[in-house]
This record gives C-alpha cells, structure tokens and sequence, in this order.
C-alpha cells in the first residue's frame, strides 16, 4: 500500500456500509480513547490523528474522494483550484488580482496550500457576514421572527 500516494481516494460502492458504520463509530468516540490493531499489535491514537481520522472518514462516508495535502504543500493551480471547488481560469484570476499570493517555476505558476487554505477561510468569514447582515436586515424589516 502507497500510503504517501497523493491522488484522491474514491471509497468503492461495496464499502459504503461500513464507512457509515465507522462514521458512526468515530463521531461517538472521544479521540483521546481511539485505537487500531495492526495485526497483533493494539497502537493508541494520537489526537490528531483520530480527529483527522474521523473527518477523513465522515468524508468518504459521503461518498467524497478524499486526498491529504500538508498545509506546507506548493500547489498547481488545478490543485488549489480543486482544494476551493472552484475553475482554474477562476482560479488564476484571484492569483493575478493578488487574493492569493503565487510564484513561478519556469512557466508555471505556484500556490502554497496554507495561502489557500488562508483565502478559503477569508472567503468562509465573508460569507458568514454577509448571511448574519442579512439575517438582521430581515429582522429588522420583520421579516424573520
């Protein structure tokens, strides 16, 4: 098994079952009591690798393909469009409007996934703002009780 493999993971139809199973499992667990057998081996679960666990696996539980990129990760504009759900020419214009910082190799340009992952979360609290003035401005009106 490559686990360093980066392409995304598709869980098959036939483990769909299980995976809800574990979902299941791991939403009900405290991370700080998760544990796996390797073989005859019983290995303890760090914290972080229990939440990253569930969340990986609330994921594929969804059916969603799943790939683990590290935040210091350089990125091609496909990846960190892919990382936003977004268009790469959609992509390259926050890139060339400066919303996210980028550099060259050769031709091609170059994103770090924490900058992504930065605008992601400027953009999230965008929105999240935008939906509370809402909120109030229907309040206001009488609108939403």
């Amino acid at each position: 098994m490559a686990v360093l493999e980066r392409d995304p993971v598709l869980p098959a139809a036939t483990e769909e079952p299980l995976l809800r199973e574990l979902d299941t499992r791991l939403q009900d667990a405290a991370p700080e009591t998760a544990t796996i057998n390797l073989g005859t081996h019983q290995v303890r679960l760090p914290r972080s690798a229990a939440l990253l666990l569930a969340r990986m696996v609330h994921e594929l539980a969804q059916g969603h393909a799943v790939t683990i990129v590290p935040v210091t990760a350089e990125l091609t504009t496909q990846q960190a469009a892919d990382l936003l759900n977004v268009s790469r020419p959609f992509l390259v214009k926050l890139l060339e409007t400066g919303e996210i910082p980028y550099h060259k190799a050769g031709t091609h340009r170059r994103v770090q996934a924490t900058d992504v992952l930065a605008y992601r979360d400027r953009r999230r609290a965008a929105q999240r703002a935008a939906l509370a003035e809402l909120a109030r401005e229907a309040q206001e009106m009488g609108l939403y009780e």
